[in-house]
């Protein structure tokens, strides 16, 4: 099992200096390169305060003379906002500056805020087969001399400039739901990232039996596959409930972002009464703390174990939660000691 960290700055009042955000991001991030985690990944987000992620590239070329050893992946980029020439290019750009340390995560998107703004009258369904014909594109131009007559994109032969460093270039992950998707990542060769968001083990052992049942159906070899969940360790029970709580407040603003219904101004969202979040009973703490990966080190390590028996590759540890920094440290900081050694060989905690 390889370990690594989903971040991104969060920004949750207008008090908030963008600079002191970016600082504790920058922290985190060291912190999963010390500790030896596989990755660090971030998104793409636009006019959110909410998740601050522009442009993953640039934060990854940043993080890249900041750290040493871990990869570097874009977790993901929103396909239907990037025409595959600029995609490819600009991938490659950045595996050529990381020197070779970038993971490509691409996905549809997910927020109706950001398709309106950004490509108008775009649906889920229209962004998601952009990303089917965009994705298998790009190792077409990274090879070079790639023409395309498609649905969306036109154009004559093209060879990305610069190429990637990496042979082959960089690998290419696809955040897959339905069998389709799973099936599409497997058919061409991509490793595949899922989320199961505030949904418990059940939708865990659904998601991995999709992949294995797409495995199965395409017959191809089986690529990587990562899940993506929300993580704190806590030092007690306490603990443990009050980032229950925390979490339940963090999906009661994702729900609101993704219903796309509530007045935006400054790039923050109309703030929730305690009884807005109180009647969001599909993500109570009760239930978070049952179906999240919180816990104790030694509930942490019981639950990850779960996954991997299952036969996950990697754990995402997502760190995004409306948490103070100083408890997203804490935290991080007790699954780089106590939970990441229980999988390398020693004893655990």
């Amino acid at each position: 099992m390889k370990f690594s960290l989903f971040v991104h700055m969060e920004r949750l009042a207008p008090e908030q200096p963008h600079e002191l955000l970016y600082e504790q991001y920058l922290e985190l991030c060291r912190m999963a390169d010390d500790a030896g985690m596989h990755a660090i990944w971030t998104g793409e987000h636009h006019g959110m305060e909410f998740t601050i992620a522009p442009n993953p590239f640039i934060s990854i070329v940043d993080l890249a003379r900041r750290t040493r050893n871990v990869r570097l992946g874009t977790g993901t980029v929103v396909a239907p906002f990037w025409h595959p020439i600029k995609l490819a290019g600009e991938a490659a750009l950045t595996d050529l500056v990381t020197g070779g340390r970038l993971e490509l995560g691409i996905a549809r998107g997910a927020y109706a805020y950001e398709y309106e703004r950004l490509m108008p009258g775009m649906d889920a369904w229209e962004a998601g087969q952009r990303l089917r014909e965009s994705a298998p594109l790009l190792r077409e131009l990274w090879r070079g001399d790639c023409a395309h007559e498609g649905e969306f994109y036109r154009f004559p032969a093209t060879t990305s400039a610069p190429k990637p460093l990496q042979d082959g270039g960089p690998p290419i992950w696809i955040a897959a739901r339905d069998p389709n998707s799973h099936e599409f990542a497997v058919r061409n060769g991509f490793n595949v990232q899922v989320t199961p968001l505030w949904q418990g083990m059940d939708e865990i052992v659904s998601l991995m039996a999709r992949f294995d049942a797409a495995c199965a159906n395409v017959g191809a070899s089986r690529p990587r596959i990562m899940l993506l969940h929300h993580a704190y360790v806590a030092s007690d029970e306490a603990d443990a409930e009050l980032a229950a709580r925390e979490l339940s407040r963090f999906y009661a603003y994702f729900g609101a972002w993704f219903k796309n219904e509530r007045p935006v101004s400054q790039g923050l969202i109309a703030p929730l009464s305690e009884e807005e979040v109180a009647a969001n009973t599909l993500m109570s703490p009760d239930k978070l703390r049952q179906d999240l990966t919180i816990g104790t080190a030694a509930e942490v390590i019981d639950r990850i174990r779960r996954y991997e028996a299952l036969g996950y590759d990697e754990f995402a540890f997502w760190i995004d939660s409306g948490m103070s920094a100083e408890r997203k440290r804490a935290s991080l900081t007790r699954f780089i000691d106590h939970v990441m050694p229980a999988f390398n060989g020693r004893e655990q905690p």
